[in-house]
């Protein structure tokens, strides 16, 4: 086995490209921007961490797919860089959204850590080894643990923090114990070589109990149901681009990784769902928590008055279908599941956009403050209809195309005969559900009249581009879905 360091120092280009921006907006404000009021200061870190950004989506456009490097520690395939090239456009509009958001105390604080968490989710899309992930996984989450808990003069900040990272934490054990026992059972530590062991061994229990545990740790980073109890209270009590990163990006990332390790690490012991009786090994397991995101998250979400803890249950009930995408991979391929989960995140991080804007300029998160939104900002109106259209699944939007290429590859497993076709039905007749609770918001934000002494609501520049972007880059991949999935 030959080992680069110089191809490994070309493939991590993007990742160094961030931690330069990130010591770089902190030397800028350790020196220069001491000089500076606030607002300076935020916008000049902004700025620096959106050059970081640009550089390592260039860095990654011109390393292409050369395929595993440095032992196969990583695999820059076409999957790969493809969510490299997702997690860091939407970290650059959430970038966008936090100039528009309530300021910072620390902005150059606040952006070094999210280029930090941003650099663990492009290692995460890339990693091929059990040690690879863990780490690259372990970054992310402490960064994004301390972004949660960044306003502290919140104690609703403080409290998403600690459920954030209490829960993480275990999360986090669960999944080094079953990668430890995978590698004790196997004696690799890389995905292809464990499925090359595992081919010879077959399931045992032993190997049983490692699935088990890999599936928590997958659960929590998924937000998905039964693991999904920190998701609400992180969503309403991090600062607006914290919980519209940690809703878009890291779930991206996230999928990827564990479609990696579960498809060509741990197929060999998947087990099967195409049949009414299920055959045991970890895609029952996955099937279960889809049903289960799927029920709890759509139906919690009828009760919401709250447009954060709403979009937390949307949040749940979207994994659910992912884990259909991810169940279906073997037979479809990684492209429905990319495609969900970046056109997810997009619209997720626009409507975090218009809650940001809302919250800055003295409303709140509840589906209240959104009366007569079309009166105030027909701009923000505007842009918040195409994003929950897109989550509800509307033609022609990116959502629905997303759905219908979930769904369409769930079914291929062994059609409504099986237990993926199954939960495929029930995941179609949940979304009339989600579709009305969808409705409410649009019904606040365009129907209903606004209060007598509301005001119009100005957006800043850099916010307001954002917005459009990601409402256009949600009716583009809608109106041509093929750019994305024929990627794979």
């Amino acid at each position: 086995m030959t080992i680069s360091y110089a191809m490994l120092a070309r493939a991590l280009l993007p990742e160094a490209a961030l931690v330069l921006g990130a010591l770089l907006v902190l030397a800028y404000d350790l020196t220069i921007g001491r000089r500076h009021p606030g607002r300076d200061r935020l916008t000049a870190s902004l700025l620096i961490g959106a050059a970081a950004v640009v550089a390592a989506i260039i860095d990654t456009l011109l390393i292409g797919t050369p395929g595993p490097v440095f032992g196969g520690a990583l695999d820059l395939d076409p999957l790969a860089q493809a969510t490299r090239v997702g997690v860091l456009g939407l970290a650059l509009l959430t970038l966008g959204v936090t100039a528009g958001a309530r300021p910072l105390r620390h902005p150059a604080e606040y952006v070094a850590l999210l280029l930090l968490a941003v650099s663990g989710l492009t290692v995460m899309a890339a990693a091929s080894q059990l040690l690879v992930a863990f780490v690259a996984l372990e970054l992310a989450s402490l960064s994004l643990y301390v972004l949660a808990g960044f306003a502290k003069d919140d104690p609703d900040s403080a409290e998403a923090a600690l459920k954030y990272f209490l829960f993480g934490g275990m999360a986090a054990a669960f999944l080094l114990f079953g990668f430890s026992l995978i590698y004790g059972l196997t004696g690799e530590i890389g995905f292809a070589d464990i499925a090359g062991a595992l081919a010879r061994q077959g399931l045992s229990p032993l190997l049983t109990v490692a699935l088990v545990m890999v599936l928590v740790g997958f659960g929590f980073k998924a937000a998905a149901a039964p693991f999904h109890l920190w998701a609400p209270d992180a969503y309403q009590g991090a600062p607006t681009p914290s919980a519209a990163l940690i809703a878009s990006a890291s779930k991206l990332a996230g999928f990827t990784l564990f479609l990696r390790l579960l498809w060509p690490g741990l197929g060999n012991v998947a087990g099967d769902i195409a049949h009414a009786v299920p055959v045991v090994g970890w895609l029952p397991a996955v099937a279960l928590m889809a049903a289960a995101s799927l029920l709890l998250g759509n139906l919690a979400a009828l009760a919401q008055a709250s447009l954060r803890r709403l979009l937390a249950y949307s949040a749940i009930a979207h994994a659910g279908a992912l884990l259909l995408g991810l169940a279906a991979v073997e037979v479809a391929g990684p492209g429905p599941l990319f495609y969900y989960a970046a056109t997810y995140g997009l619209a997720t991080v626009g409507a975090f956009g218009v809650v940001a804007v809302l919250e800055r300029h003295g409303g709140g998160s509840q589906l209240s403050n959104l009366a007569g939104l079309s009166r105030r900002s027909p701009l923000l109106a505007g842009c918040l209809m195409v994003y929950v259209l897109s989550l509800a699944g509307v033609p022609p939007l990116a959502g629905f195309f997303g759905k219908f290429a979930v769904f369409a590859a769930a079914l291929k497993l062994g059609g409504l005969a099986g237990a993926a076709g199954w939960v495929t039905l029930l995941a179609i007749l949940l979304s009339a559900v989600a579709f009305y609770y969808y409705l409410l918001i649009l019904k606040q934000a365009l129907v209903a009249p606004p209060a007598s002494e509301a005001g119009k609501i100005p957006v800043a520049p850099a916010t307001a581009l954002t917005l459009l972007v990601a409402a256009g880059l949600i009716v583009a991949a809608g109106l041509f879905p093929n750019l994305i999935l024929d990627l794979f």
